[in-house]
């Protein structure tokens, strides 16, 4: 699993940003330009490929929208979309199940919509690496 992130990451030019951005960290340097790199073409291409290979992304939102059904945008109309989204985000209504546990009572999993999740990807990936040193 965690080869094939960091192929990933590779494949689309961010493992060395990602690096950087760890090695920044580390050394307590200020950080900026963190949204522009989160509403990257890159970042956003690979945002949505991490959440299409997560099994969650088969299951619908309030909107009712799986990774099925936003595959067939074109490359630039899905990435206008999130870019859009760092423009004025807000999240939309999380639906709300219950899973069962072995003990037999019910655990509650919100479940965002797809479009979220890509959003919320590209903040975690650029993200990510800072938090990693604290």
């Amino acid at each position: 699993m965690k080869r094939k992130k960091l192929r990933h990451n590779e494949y689309y030019n961010l493992q060395e940003c990602f690096d950087a951005l760890y090695a920044q960290s580390v050394s307590g340097k200020k950080f900026y330009g963190l949204i522009e790199l989160m509403s990257s073409d890159e970042n956003i291409r690979l945002a949505y490929r991490n959440i299409k290979r997560n099994t969650g992304s088969k299951t619908a939102g309030t909107d009712n929208l799986t990774i099925k059904d936003i595959c067939h945008l074109l490359v630039k109309d899905g990435i206008n979309t999130v870019q859009f989204m760092f423009k004025n985000y807000k999240p939309q209504m999380v639906r709300r199940v219950f899973i069962e546990k072995g003990n037999g009572k019910l655990r509650p999993l919100g479940i965002p919509t797809i479009w979220d999740r890509i959003f919320q990807q590209c903040i975690l990936q650029v993200l990510e690496p800072k938090c990693r040193s604290q």
